[in-house]
């Protein structure tokens, strides 16, 4: 029987994972010319806030992207079933 609450630890795992290597994997570097056309389309007050939203984006991305690895990894080589 499966523990109630192995769904949300696996998520868990998986956003931990995801935080350490977005502090290890550096976001993309903006130019100046696109950072303040960015700022304008998206009506930002300053390059703090683009970064914010980008630093958020990259963690989100990097995320998806590990658990879909990870769920690869797990169902070809160590699903017992």
């Amino acid at each position: 029987m499966k523990h109630p609450l192995e769904t949300l630890v696996t998520a868990a795992g998986i956003l931990l994972m995801a935080l350490i290597s977005v502090l290890l994997l550096p976001a993309p570097a903006l130019g100046l010319t696109l950072a303040q056309k960015l700022m304008a389309t998206f009506h930002l007050l300053d390059l703090n806030q683009l970064y914010t939203l980008i630093y958020c984006l990259w963690f989100l991305l990097l995320g998806v992207v590990e658990f879909y690895v990870l769920r690869f990894i797990w169902r070809r080589w160590f699903s017992v079933g």
